[in-house]
């Protein structure tokens, strides 16, 4: 009889604590999306009347982003942060323009910009401690700070690549925006400033860039 209670016992012991061990655990201060990764194509605004954008310019970004809610159900947040980002402009240059020769040449270019960026959001997202499938809308400005520059060209069999540090602005500002559901976002950014610095170039140089692609969000 004493080992029949004792079993019995066992029994729904065992049966509470496999119970208490898969409840899940509910993490009211939880936070959202502080890794980001985005892909985007660059748009050139601005260009000089003798440039013309060719091909894929490409634009890449990753880094970290502090989430700090603000409201009380945590849907609304700001978030500071720091990354890197690399932006690859590909244009042509008409360089009849510029020279006496009147045949057109054209001259195939990249400019190659890599970046340390310090984002700030202010985000909303309908998001709840027990899923990652939400809504948000981000809007953020950004700050850029110029580590490497180069320019690369192609005309008439000859390549070259020229470093392009001194007539760059050293810092770049942007605002930006991204929105959609779960796993895919919208991403576009707005440069604010040129690229070249008009007091070192022989010509003026505004060219700025929008950037449209996606933006994904982990953690």
């Amino acid at each position: 009889m004493r080992l029949f209670v004792s079993l019995f016992f066992l029994f729904f012991a065992t049966i509470g604590f496999s119970q208490s061990e898969t409840k899940p655990v509910v993490d009211s201060l939880f936070r959202e999306d502080q890794f980001y990764v985005s892909i985007s194509y660059n748009v050139l605004q601005k260009t000089p009347d003798n440039f013309n954008q060719y091909s894929f310019s490409t634009g890449l970004s990753a880094g970290f982003l502090r989430d700090f809610p603000i409201s009380e159900n945590r849907h609304w947040a700001i978030a500071p942060g720091i990354g890197y980002s690399f932006n690859d402009l590909k244009q042509t240059i008409d360089l009849s323009s510029v020279t006496n020769n009147t045949t057109s040449e054209s001259v195939k270019s990249r400019i190659l910009l890599h970046y340390v960026d310090v984002p700030l959001e202010i985000r909303w997202r309908n998001a709840s401690p027990d899923s990652h499938k939400f809504w948000r809308i981000y809007g953020g400005f950004m700050a850029s700070y110029l580590i490497n520059g180069k320019f690369k060209y192609e005309a008439e069999g000859t390549s070259g690549k020229i470093e392009i540090n001194d007539i760059l602005n050293k810092f770049q500002y942007a605002t930006y925006i991204t929105f959609g559901f779960n796993t895919w976002n919208a991403y576009i950014h707005y440069g604010l400033n040129p690229f070249f610095n008009k007091d070192k170039t022989a010509t003026e140089n505004n060219v700025t860039t929008l950037k449209i692609g996606l933006m994904f969000y982990i953690l």
